[in-house]
């Protein structure tokens, strides 16, 4: 059976991600998040979602790039 990358959890149900050309195994969603999910610079949390950037660095959301000193982002349009 397949191993976890992340874990090293063996599982008949897992999944492969293949991201900039790299492939790596998981068990289960968690475990993709935590190792290829970007980190805000603010508050560390995995962002899940779209979050926004500037010049390369990401945050989960407007209030942590301000928070950062990174203004004129917005969360919608």
């Amino acid at each position: 059976m397949p191993r976890c990358d992340t874990c090293g959890n063996s599982y008949d149900k897992s999944f492969t991600v293949t991201m900039q050309g790299k492939t790596n195994t998981f068990d289960s969603f968690e475990c993709a998040i935590h190792m290829l999910a970007p980190s805000c610079s603010h508050c560390g949390c995995k962002i899940m979602g779209h979050g926004v950037e500037k010049a390369g660095t990401f945050y989960c959301c407007v209030h942590c790039a301000e928070k950062e000193g990174v203004h004129g982002l917005e969360d919608r349009v």
